[in-house]
């Protein structure tokens, strides 16, 4: 199809939506190592997972098996308020850098939540009513996660008990009133609410969290009250599974008009938005199908992927939650206080941290003052003020754009936009008026925090 028609936004239709999930590891030679048990170390069983999650969630979770599963209508149905979201042709970007690169983005902020978060807080909440529970728990860093899962219960009458991390709450407080909005509850983390928040706050005092404590609480408070589960909004492979209709979408939109992706970038914190996104084009690259370069963006403030150390860690700071494999800087890590831009977790999802070992997949890291010089420069020309998240894949698009121009290479570049950055402006705030810093954790303090890894038999 010639360039001239191809649109600024692409849009499926409503029945060319997804009607199943796509899970990638069906397609992985080499599977995402179990979760294990952190009393035995041997892998959690169904039963064991089922005290702290769902039960469907938890048949998602360790399915290894099954390439697709479906979305069931009542989520389909939910889906058709704000998706299929489009596929945009960055057309003023491309004509401000002066670069043959063709960029598109795939933008997941066309909800009330602002993020991506909705695909999987849906089907969580989903689940949750579907085995009759009153409630959820739940932690969020940046607050989207907390954001979304309160607009999925509510739409399904279920308490929700949000645990935010400090720094957060105190930062974002427009996020945390819009959860309030839709009636969750909503707590800064380490609070004096839970044992293990006690114990952190006596351990580190005067801490801004992080979302390994959060985790902690928002698991403790689950399995203290009865008819309450925890959910969880990124690391997982449920939620990295739910999250794939982005790429399935994504894919779906190339194909209509014949385009061919030649490198795919997205944000890294837990992995959520980066494992939606990249599924299907990674199914592909695994079958043999097709090739594609795949770039995983972290901040430099928490560069697990890059920094990090491939080894079962606790997906927690209190070390209740079960050991993953994943590349981690160690469930003890908290990120500076003055790193403003999301992406908080000690950790990396196992099923990326697997394709990421395998090779198949790139990382880099990123200063968060670098980060929001591209935010604003993309905001300028797209006319979408992008969340900090968001930033850190539009960082590299704009460095890889440039490479093009510098060689001349017409690559064809897609990344995630996760969502808007429209409660996010203290971060903005600070960058402007240069109280943003760029903190890197230096070898000596990572390597304390590694020296903390469970020791395996």
């Amino acid at each position: 199809m010639s360039e001239n028609k191809i649109p600024y936004k692409i849009y499926l239709e409503e029945s060319e939506m997804p009607k199943a999930w796509y899970n990638v590891r069906a397609d992985m030679k080499n599977k995402p190592a179990p979760l294990l048990n952190p009393g035995t170390h041997q892998p959690m069983t169904a039963e064991e997972l089922e005290g702290v999650f769902c039960a469907d969630l938890v048949a998602q979770e360790l399915d290894n098996e099954n390439a697709y599963i479906e979305i069931p209508q009542e989520i389909r149905d939910f889906y058709k308020m704000y998706r299929p979201s489009p596929l945009v042709r960055a057309y003023c970007l491309e004509e401000k850098l002066q670069t043959p690169a063709k960029i598109y983005y795939k933008f997941e902020g066309n909800n009330t939540s602002g993020s991506h978060k909705l695909n999987s807080a849906i089907a969580q909440a989903y689940y949750a009513k579907k085995q009759g529970l009153k409630g959820v728990t739940t932690e969020t860093g940046a607050g989207q996660w907390g954001t979304a899962l309160s607009m999925a219960c509510s739409y399904f009458d279920l308490d929700c008990k949000v645990y935010m991390v400090k720094v957060s709450y105190e930062q974002k407080p427009f996020r945390r009133e819009v959860m309030k909005v839709y009636g969750a509850s909503v707590t800064p983390s380490p609070s004096m609410e839970t044992e293990i928040g006690k114990k952190i706050n006596a351990e580190h005092p005067g801490t801004t969290g992080s979302l390994g404590c959060a985790i902690s609480e928002a698991v403790e408070v689950a399995v203290k009250n009865p008819g309450y589960r925890y959910v969880l909004g990124s690391v997982l492979n449920q939620v990295l599974l739910h999250q794939s209709v982005i790429g399935l979408e994504t894919k779906a939109a190339l194909d209509k008009y014949g385009i061919k992706a030649d490198m795919i970038i997205g944000c890294a914190g837990g992995g959520s938005n980066l494992g939606g996104l990249i599924s299907p084009f990674m199914g592909e690259k695994l079958r043999g199908e097709a090739d594609y370069e795949i770039i995983a963006v972290e901040p430099a403030s928490c560069p697990s992927f890059t920094r990090g150390v491939y080894a079962y860690d606790f997906c927690d700071t209190g070390m209740v939650c079960p050991l993953a494999k994943m590349y981690t800087l160690g469930c003890d890590f908290i990120p500076s206080a003055n790193h403003a831009g999301g992406l908080r977790y000690h950790g990396m999802s196992p099923v990326l941290s697997q394709l990421y070992d395998d090779g198949l997949m790139k990382a880099v890291s990123v200063e968060q003052t670098k980060v929001f010089e591209a935010a604003e420069q993309f905001a300028r020309v797209e006319g979408i003020l992008p969340a900090p998240e968001s930033s850190h894949a539009i960082r590299v698009a704009i460095d890889e754009a440039l490479k093009c121009k510098e060689t001349g290479e017409e690559k064809t570049i897609v990344f995630g936009l996760t969502g808007t950055g429209y409660f996010d402006m203290v971060a903005y705030e600070k960058f402007h008026n240069g109280e943003m810093t760029d903190y890197i954790p230096t070898d000596e303090e990572l390597a304390k925090y590694r020296a903390k890894l469970p020791k395996m038999d």
